[in-house]
């Protein structure tokens, strides 16, 4: 199987898969009220909902009298120190409280200047709007590319995305819209355009707060993204953190059954036209099922990335009649009247952003990472490692196929060589459904000749093969000091061997992956788990008495594997990486470490700690952070060694 072609027909099956439907309003509400808590927990913002909101301390410094309405250059803290630059748009002559708008900004590097004329128009309308700068751009420039240009798919390890950041930093722009007195709470919107478009979609999905969208160029399905691969020209804040492996359709839906109008230019490169009129096609038949077809709307129109007068009216009038009960034609409405302020007029900073602005390091801090506890009684010890493997299976490891035949070794062919070099044996194993991977298991005992003909089981130990191991032979180096007696084993993870792929994809493939709510790591431990299972039935080999062996991004895949499988005998981690926490420059010698979500839960000497009482050995490169692993053991009365070189791997004494 070909991982490209692999992610492609995924992708297909995620983007194919039929919303359910239902016979009321009230049934999709109460399906979105069980799935938003997930929702939630997935993007990373459950823990900043269930706690007290901090103070917003709104900071108004200008006002700009422009006849219809007046601007208040603004800023506002959604969190402590995580600074949103704004303008509020207020229209003049109130007489009640007026709807709400919430704009949130695409990619342009001036953001609310360059979006201003649709404030404008809002606050022309009778709409009070705010208009919100981005971390990515305006007035200051944080990061939204990590996985998209930086390398930084620690993200990934993280459940981060800049779209955590993008929706909380809105939900607190809805929360100063509230609060105000021309401001009507109950008739809350949220629009925007490409970047903005996403996350006026994310917004709305995780509050319900927010009654109407209309959402531009910022809408479309896996299959299109990766299969075409705009998916590559896509922004990190477009798509939330996936550990459910929930379809972007399905995320979707979690804004039903509110009105919804999308937006869709019939030549975006990003966001293709098919794409969009499948996916509105699914939320427009579940909406109908439940009498409320009226809600959901599309207007596709001819022009690139880009709005146009027709849509901009569009916009306009649906939030006119969803939020102000007014209806009124888009053509009805004039466009925008060609006034535009400069930039200098609108800056909310004025040149000059808060000290210690916590927006241009949010990534490194917004998803906490789990501190290492130390270690220094058995007493817990069980509980806590049961709850980091429950943790990691649901929220790092949920793909794994639920219903699949045991593991069973098919051979494909013996190789005999002289007595002193025994033999070979080459066999294949499904891993999943049309991945079938490859394994070697070789012998020298001068008794033995293939396991079948075995009496008297021995010890196994596997090593994993690594990316560019061009022959299979780095696998065999580490166990060369392994006695006649062990049978040794290789194991070729998707991505190694007959199935590796080019460098070029690298990394279109592991930000697909992610998408589709997994990573090269995880599928490489299923195939491991899958492998060990194979190897444990093969006549001959001792079921308890398993070394299981990998090196680099591989000792990785080798330690998770172990901690889920639970009956290793021991683990050899050569040139361990210290940390999940660290970027990949995505250059050739790129790590595929990442986990999804692993972070929120351990960091890999935490990991390595709870595979306790399996036997640890690390050898070369002992990073430093995994002196808490060997102080963990030492408490724990557990065996964790280190060895300059493989040939001072003493196997015999691994299994006893």
């Amino acid at each position: 199987m070909n991982m490209k072609y692999f992610l492609n027909t995924l992708s297909e099956q995620f983007s194919e898969r039929p919303l359910p439907i239902f016979a009321s309003e009230s049934e999709i509400v109460a399906w979105n009220d069980e799935r938003r808590t997930l929702f939630h927990q997935a993007i990373g913002i459950d823990t900043y909902l269930a706690a007290e909101r901090t103070p917003l301390n709104v900071r108004v410094t200008g006002t700009i009298d422009c006849g219809t309405h007046t601007i208040e250059k603004l800023y506002y803290e959604s969190l402590p120190q995580l600074y949103v630059a704004g303008n509020l748009y207020i229209p003049k002559g109130l007489t009640e409280r007026a709807p709400g708008i919430l704009y949130v900004c695409g990619h342009s590097q001036s953001q609310k200047v360059q979006y201003q004329e649709h404030a404008r128009r809002f606050a022309q309308l009778g709409f009070v709007t705010l208009i919100v700068d981005t971390v990515q751009y305006g007035e200051v420039y944080g990061e939204h590319h990590g996985t998209y240009a930086r390398g930084w798919f620690q993200w990934v390890s993280k459940g981060y995305t800049p779209t955590a950041t993008e929706v909380w930093n809105a939900i607190r722009g809805l929360d100063l819209l509230s609060a105000r007195q021309d401001v009507d709470a109950t008739r809350l919107g949220v629009t925007g355009h490409s970047g903005g478009g996403s996350i006026s979609w994310w917004t709305m999905c995780a509050d319900e707060r927010v009654k109407a969208i209309a959402t531009s160029s910022g809408t479309g399905h896996e299959a299109s993204h990766i299969r075409e691969r705009t998916l590559d020209g896509h922004c990190d804040c477009n798509f939330p953190n996936n550990p459910y492996g929930w379809s972007l359709t399905e995320q979707y839906a979690l804004a039903a059954p509110r009105p919804v109008l999308i937006l869709a230019p019939d030549r975006d490169y990003v966001f293709q036209i098919d794409s969009v009129r499948q996916v509105y096609d699914k939320l427009y038949t579940m909406y109908d099922s439940a009498g409320v077809g009226d809600r959901m709307r599309l207007l596709d129109y001819r022009s690139n990335h880009a709005y146009t007068p027709e849509s901009r009216q569009n916009v306009f009038s649906w939030f006119l009649c969803h939020l102000a009960g007014k209806s009124v034609r888009p053509d009805e409405i004039e466009d925008f009247d060609g006034v535009q302020l400069e930039e200098k007029q609108l800056l909310a900073y004025e040149g000059r952003p808060p000290a210690a602005d916590r927006s241009l390091t949010v990534q490194d801090w917004f998803i906490p990472v789990a501190a290492m506890e130390a270690i220094d009684s058995r007493e817990g010890f069980q509980t806590n490692k049961t709850q980091l493997i429950q943790k990691l299976k649901q929220d790092g490891f949920r793909h794994f196929p639920v219903a699949m035949n045991r593991a069973k070794a098919e051979i494909m062919q013996h190789i005999w060589g002289k007595v002193e070099q025994g033999w070979r044996l080459k066999f294949t194993y499904e891993s999943e459904e049309n991945w079938k991977l490859w394994g070697e298991i070789r012998g020298n005992h001068p008794d033995m000749t293939l396991p079948a003909d075995v009496q008297q089981i021995r010890p196994l130990a596997i090593h994993l093969r690594s990316t560019g191991d061009e022959k299979g032979e780095q696998a065999f180096d580490l166990m060369k000091s392994a006695t006649p007696r062990w049978l040794k084993a290789r194991l070729d993870p998707r991505g190694t061997g007959d199935t590796a792929w080019g460098q070029e994809q690298n990394w279109h493939i592991r930000r697909a992956s992610a998408l589709l709510g997994r990573t090269v790591a995880s599928m490489r431990v299923w195939d491991t788990l899958r492998g060990i299972e194979a190897q444990r039935n093969l006549p001959g080999v001792d079921s308890k008495r398993i070394v299981l062996a990998g090196a680099g991004e591989m000792a990785v895949v080798a330690l998770y594997a172990a901690l889920l499988d639970g009956g290793i005998e021991a683990v050899v981690l050569q040139d361990a990486p210290g940390t999940l926490d660290a970027a990949d420059d995505g250059k050739p010698n790129m790590l595929f470490k990442e986990v999804i979500n692993a972070l929120r839960y351990a960091d890999l000497p935490q990991t390595a700690a709870s595979l306790w009482p399996t036997k640890l050995v690390f050898v070369g490169e002992k990073d430093d952070s995994y002196i808490r692993t060997q102080r963990s053991y030492e408490a724990l009365g557990g065996v964790c060694i280190h060895v300059s070189k493989a040939s001072e791997i003493d196997f015999d004494a691994l299994c006893t």
